[in-house]
Parts: C-alpha cells; structure tokens; sequence
C-alpha cells in the first residue's frame, strides 16, 4: 500500500522513518523554488503548511535549511506522523503535523481543514493532485484560499499535462500507469488547475519548468475584502501552453 501512497516504492530508514525514493531526489530542487518565490513575499517570518507532507522529507529538508520558515506538516494518513516526526526531530521549526485531508474543503465549507482563516502565508504541496481524486485538487483550491492571508502563495509540484498533453513519453506512460491503478488518479492539465484557482481568488503568478520533466506552479491569492476575482488574464510564467487566460485555452 506504500507505493500506491507514494506514487513511488518506499523504504523504512530506521524503526520510524520511511525513505521516498521520489522526495530524496526532488527535495533540492523544491528547495530552490521555494527560496526564490518566499522571497518575493513581504517582510518577516513566513508560515507554510505542507499539505500531503507523506514521509516527512521535505519539511525536514527545507524546514533545516530556511530558519525563518514555520513548517506545519499535514497529511490525510496519521500513520505517517512517526515519520514525519522522526524526520524532523532536530529541526524545531518544523511543528507537529496536523490530519488534514484536502479534499474535504469545499466552496460551501472553505474551513473544513479546522485552520483559521488568513493564518498563513505559503500553502504548499507536492507530488499530491496526480495521486487523488480531481476532488482533493477542489478541496486545495478552495482550502488554501482559506487558510492564505491576502498575498499568500499556494504552490504545486508535480507532473502536469500542458495543452491536454503529456510533456514526454515517459509521463504519457506514467499517467497510464497511475490511472491503471485508479481511475480518479491521473496528471492534471494544468489549464484546467489554473481554472479551478482562479474561480477561488488564486491567481497564477509563476509557473516553473522544473527537472525530470516536473513543474512548479505559484499562485497568489489576490481575492479583495469585497471578494473580486483577481485577474487572471496576464501571460504567466516560462511554461508554453500556460501563457493564455484560462477563458481563452476552452
């Protein structure tokens, strides 16, 4: 069951740490996203919630390497906590992790998460909306423009279809593999996901090709007090195919 949790096989370190083979590769490469857009942000110490934190190697991993950053882990399984926990028990930034599924928010429930509203400034998740039903992508959207203070980022990794295609052969096969083993898995059009945030106030401000054909997506959560819509129509990032308003790729 590991490996269909993961998307990827898994290995135990020790007595409490699992090993992603997956997160141990990526884990520089998220790390390097993420100082380049928490930077942009302003002033201060910053608050992230890792949503689908699974073994806990990337919390123990960045949370180590960028101090200022206060690190809540969550993830839907809390069989995964002694990991998580183990993996960052020398890095006091990192808080205890929290049960969350994301697919429980929802536009009617924003606040199913059990998180108050504008108490963080980065939401991000990893290798998650490709091993879930398309509701948890909803129940992100419209968690995240809960818990994010005006300003706030949300960001993405992850395999992604652009123009409704893979990007390679190697994930047109891994999208087959995925759906095989579940038919509400698969990787998302990322116009489609670009969609699903504008209609919840989340405008997508960067998008970032990233190795082994993965990409990093930054939205910003623009929704006024009087709760416009951002504009989401202003050609975005360095991905073709995501340079176009969502109205306009239909």
């Amino acid at each position: 069951m590991a490996a269909l949790r993961y998307g990827a096989p898994v290995s135990k370190l020790d007595a409490h740490r699992v090993f992603a083979a997956a997160a141990e590769r990526n884990k520089g490469a998220i790390l390097a996203a993420l100082q380049r857009h928490l930077a942009k942000l302003d002033g201060g110490a910053v608050r992230l919630l890792e949503v689908g934190s699974g073994s806990g190697q990337h919390a123990a991993h960045c949370g180590a390497a960028m101090p200022d950053v206060e690190w809540t882990p969550s993830d839907f399984d809390g069989g995964n906590f002694a990991s998580i926990k183990a993996w960052s028990a020398d890095t006091p930034t990192v808080q205890e992790p929290v049960l969350l599924d994301a697919g429980a928010a929802s536009d009617a429930k924003p606040d199913a998460w059990g998180l108050p509203a504008a108490s963080y400034d980065v939401v991000l998740a990893t290798n998650v909306i490709h091993i879930s039903p398309w509701r948890v992508t909803e129940g992100l959207m419209a968690g995240s423009a809960h818990v994010l203070r005006a300003g706030g980022l949300l960001a993405l990794y992850g395999p992604f279809l652009i123009d409704g295609r893979p990007t390679t052969e190697s994930n047109g096969a891994f999208d087959e593999s995925l759906r095989s083993r579940n038919p509400e898995w698969g990787i998302r059009d990322a116009a489609a996901v670009r969609r699903e945030a504008a209609a919840r106030g989340l405008s997508l401000v960067a998008a970032d090709e990233m190795p082994s054909n993965n990409f990093f997506l930054v939205f910003q959560r623009c929704r006024d007090a009087a709760g416009a819509a951002p504009d989401d129509s202003a050609p975005v990032g360095r991905v073709p195919g995501l340079a176009d308003p969502p109205a306009a790729r239909e």
